[in-house]
């Protein structure tokens, strides 16, 4: 149980964020507001999620239970469950690769489409 902030230099929370049980997120994480709501405008981290360093969540969006947030991502939109996303903006790369990221803490994805650009 709990949340573990490794490294937390830099790390971001807005005041309407909620983060639940079992989330892991490295240095640099900034859940974040928009600019352009009021009121519930942050996002919420389900349990079981791991995020990368220097990801960047944006808005009242949800990031669905045992998913991954690959480094560097600038997420906008919800996430599913158990899945991978990575980018700018994030987009899914694939699943989640096991049960819970948070506890693995693999932030290796393999399974980028080959239409991937950097």
């Amino acid at each position: 149980r709990g949340v573990m902030i490794d490294h937390g230099t830099g790390v971001v929370i807005g005041e309407t964020a909620v983060v639940e049980d079992d989330v892991s997120m490295l240095h640099g994480v900034t859940l974040g507001g928009t600019g352009k709501e009021t009121g519930d405008r942050h996002p919420k981290v389900r349990r079981g999620v791991m995020i990368g360093a220097n990801a960047t969540i944006l808005g009242n969006i949800e990031i669905g239970a045992n998913s991954r947030v690959g480094a560097g991502s600038v997420v906008l939109a919800d996430v599913p469950e158990h899945c991978t996303v990575a980018g700018v903006p994030a987009r899914v790369v694939g699943c989640a690769g096991c049960d819970q990221p948070s506890h693995e803490m693999n932030q290796i994805i393999e399974d980028v489409p080959l239409d991937y650009q950097i």
